[in-house]
């Protein structure tokens, strides 16, 4: 699945020395429960990316041009749980290079392993899911590293918000903080909901993007599509505002599962995770440094991670 660059990019910004960006492809699909494709969502994602405009309208930006490298994807699949601490090494290994680390699924399994990275890094930080599904079980299927469990390790440890929900078991309801979980068919009569559920963020924010929260008459190609999902622009409106307001860490999009008869979802999620970048780096100058500010450290003075570690 390796090509040369992301998105067809000039060799030297796709270089890690020079690139500001890393993005991760994890093409793992290992407990899906009803559509399978999801490990082919990463090439479908890339392949739509090699033919978009690199120019973003909205920001006047090329943000490409901050250098993005393509890392190896991650292909451990022995077993749910070794998949989970692959994914965790390599994105703690870039988040320590200094980079705005971005994962692309994959099924939303993945994200356990990209969240515990990004938490570890980071003190007091919000995992912003947005997603048509709570994935709040402790456990699925015998394993806690299901897709169904993708965010309950973040809700016991993190500040978890949750947008765009609209499937979930009744057993959910007894894990899911309700202040901070905001229903698709709520979210249609509050006009409040954007502001509201960034005020309820701390200002480190990692986002969670599982494409089933666009609504399939835009994004169908996905394992488990929800009908009454986010639409395009009013999910670019309440991205852009998060990126404003709040220092977003990294992000990781999944569930991207290809279908070969529609190609629009797979642009779509191209644009999406540009457009994120865009966002992301609107006010950088292509010369200026990037501080992730991953260095953090606990009240007591403690590194969250060794500086000895082996990454």
């Amino acid at each position: 699945m390796k090509t040369n660059t992301y998105a067809g990019i000039p060799k030297e910004l796709g270089k890690l020395e020079n690139a500001k960006i890393v993005l991760i492809p994890v093409p793992y699909d290992g407990t899906s429960t009803w559509q399978k494709g999801a490990d082919k969502g990463p090439e479908a994602f890339l392949n739509a990316s090699e033919n978009m405009e690199l120019y973003d309208i909205e920001t006047e930006t090329e943000v490409y041009k901050q250098g993005v490298y393509l890392a190896d994807s991650v292909t451990e699949n022995s077993s749910p749980e070794t998949m989970v601490t692959a994914v965790h090494d390599i994105t703690k290994k870039f988040i320590k290079k200094n980079k705005f680390v971005t994962i692309f699924g994959g099924e939303h399994s993945i994200s356990i392993g990209t969240i515990r990275a990004f938490n570890e890094c980071y003190n007091n930080l919000t995992v912003l899911q947005l997603d048509a599904h709570a994935d709040l079980r402790k456990e699925y299927e015998g394993s806690s590293y299901n897709h169904a469990c993708a965010v309950y390790e973040a809700s016991q440890t993190m500040n978890l918000i949750q947008v765009g929900i609209r499937s979930m078991d009744s057993v959910e309801t007894t894990v899911m903080d309700r202040e901070k979980t905001y229903f698709a068919h709520e979210m249609v009569n509050d006009d409040s909901w954007m502001d509201t559920s960034i005020d309820q963020m701390t200002e480190n924010v990692f986002i969670t993007i599982d494409l089933d929260v666009f609504d399939p008459s835009i994004m169908p190609s996905t394992g488990t599509p929800e009908p009454g999902g986010l639409l395009w622009y009013e999910t670019l409106e309440y991205l852009k505002q998060v990126f404003k307001e709040k220092n977003v860490v990294g992000f990781d999009i999944v569930e991207l599962c290809p279908n070969k008869g529609d190609k629009s979802s797979d642009f779509l999620a191209a644009k999406l995770y540009y457009k994120m970048l865009s966002y992301k780096f609107q006010e950088n100058e292509i010369e200026d440094d990037f501080d992730n500010h991953y260095e953090v450290t606990l009240k007591n003075n403690t590194k969250k991670f060794n500086e000895d570690d082996e990454y």
